[in-house]
């Protein structure tokens, strides 16, 4: 009776995987491409068959941190019934990105680690703007359902913005969610205030 072997996950697949692990928890600069390739369990040249570079990785390996960020801000979203709680989101988003299991533990902001690494201009820093400025833009579309004065939303989420990486940096230096936490609480006043 002939055996089936189980199927290998593409090249791609485990060799972004490994960059996400070892990425966050070694830094860009202390992670060499053979590190990866070993936690992959691929040779070196499937590396390069599927990036043309560490530095197209690492842009790949950004990118799947955004898609995974916004995996969990729609799940989370999917379960607010008002403007209110679809800001709030955002913030239970990101407090679940550092509930996510981390081999060393939560460190901040993956996306901020990987940018203090890269230099001006490198492709790698733009898709971490691009993040912060969609998370941005997901508050003040939220905050912009809310009653008040027209304009007001844009300001606000600029505001709450700014509270929320203040608090990723905070949460990434103690290791755990307690300052995004306490970021939504200080959110959810303001906007009861409004």
């Amino acid at each position: 009776m002939p055996t089936t072997r189980p199927s290998r996950r593409p090249a791609r697949e485990a060799l972004l995987e490994a960059a996400a692990k070892r990425f966050y928890a070694h830094g860009l600069t202390g992670t060499g491409i053979d590190s990866i390739t070993a936690e992959a369990g691929v040779a070196k040249k499937s590396l390069y068959n599927n990036f043309a570079s560490k530095a197209e990785l690492v842009t790949a390996y950004l990118f799947a941190r955004h898609e995974e960020w916004l995996g969990l801000y729609r799940a989370r979203l999917a379960k607010a019934a008002t403007p209110k709680s679809r800001v709030l989101a955002v913030f239970d988003a990101y407090a679940d990105h550092a509930d996510l299991a981390y081999e060393h533990g939560f460190r901040g902001c993956g996306l901020l680690n990987a940018a203090a690494e890269l230099p001006i201009g490198d492709p790698g820093r733009a898709v971490v703007r691009r993040h912060k400025e969609e998370v941005e833009a997901l508050l003040a579309q939220h905050l912009a359902e809310l009653p008040g004065p027209a304009g007001q939303a844009a300001h606000l989420a600029r505001h709450l913005a700014f509270l929320l990486e203040g608090s990723m940096v905070r949460a990434g230096l103690e290791g755990d969610d307690r300052c995004v936490r306490e970021a939504r609480d200080i959110a959810a006043g303001l906007l009861d205030s409004l």
